[in-house]
């Protein structure tokens, strides 16, 4: 019990929650613009599996780790623009749609892993830069905050700097205010002269860049290299913590904080001597167990009105 106490309330630990946040931050901010866009946000997953090899891809053919972030940042929106069309334009199922960029991701990744490197799991041998990592000045020399807050990758720091970005745009601004209209009452947005269907694809496009960012982290950040399914269903667990964050842009940092720091204790318990079945089992508990909590809560409050 000491060992598992200790592993916790250790900076290591702290730096590592704040690492494999990223990623869940960034699905569940492309959540929230979906869902305030009144848009389906499960094709998530798909659309951050995409971008994780078109950042690898792009990093390798341009050797530079930004223009291959870049390149995820517009596969994420031109993917999501997809999305946009065939559920907003064509009037499919936005979950049957969901459901099949999912699978074509997984499948399509794997093709082109194949065509480009003649193996099927991985891009390891590509030479494909990554995003550095950031020391920040004076803070890097500070006791405890120094070893928890410095050092992390650059799409980390750039997560953070836009969530608060997305909460001024969001609430502040008119073309934040419109999105939100048009995902609350379409029609009421309408009558009042707001193109519906053009603040629905920004909303699209953002939300595809943002999931972009977090695909591209995956594998220039997190590992430098791409794998099949590495994503590993943080595109979903991102649409919980933006549940749990009620939309908003600091309960959705909130919220990824929570499933990162489970994450973050399935890594560490590793090495301690448990059953490695069970500890990868720790965030997918955590997920369920933390919407079961919020969904009660909600009910309740329902019935006390």
């Amino acid at each position: 019990m000491n060992n598992v106490l200790d592993l916790i309330f250790s900076t290591d630990f702290l730096f590592t929650t704040i690492r494999v946040m990223t990623p869940i931050l960034f699905a569940a901010l492309a959540c929230m613009i979906f869902t305030k866009g009144g848009i389906d946000s499960i094709g998530t997953e798909g659309i951050m599996l995409m971008c994780s090899l078109a950042g690898v891809l792009g990093s390798h053919y341009t050797q530079n780790p930004f223009l291959g972030m870049l390149t995820a940042v517009i596969v994420g929106s031109l993917l999501a623009c997809l999305f946009g069309y065939v559920t907003l334009s064509l009037k499919s199922e936005p979950v049957l749609a969901g459901i099949a960029l999912n699978t074509l991701a997984s499948g399509l990744t794997i093709f082109i892993i194949y065509y480009v490197t003649g193996e099927k799991g991985s891009t390891q041998s590509l030479m494909s830069p990554t995003l550095p990592n950031i020391h920040i000045p004076l803070l890097k020399d500070m006791p405890i905050l120094g070893s928890i807050l410095s050092g992390h990758n650059f799409i980390t720091y750039l997560g953070l700097l836009l969530t608060v970005v997305l909460a001024l745009f969001i609430y502040k601004t008119p073309t934040g205010l419109r999105i939100r209209s048009v995902g609350e009452n379409p029609d009421a947005a309408k009558s009042i002269g707001i193109k519906v269907y053009k603040y629905k694809y920004i909303a699209l496009i953002i939300a595809g860049a943002l999931a972009g960012l977090g695909g591209s982290f995956m594998s220039m950040g997190y590992v430098s290299f791409f794998s099949k399914e590495m994503v590993a269903g943080r595109g979903f667990i991102g649409m919980a913590a933006e549940s749990m964050g009620r939309g908003t842009p600091i309960g959705v940092l909130l919220s990824s904080l929570l499933f990162g720091a489970a994450d973050s204790l399935a890594i560490r318990l590793q090495m301690l001597n448990l059953p490695v079945q069970l500890i990868q089992t720790i965030p997918y508990v955590v997920t369920i167990i933390a919407i079961a909590i919020y969904s009660y809560s909600r009910t309740e409050k329902k019935i006390s009105k």
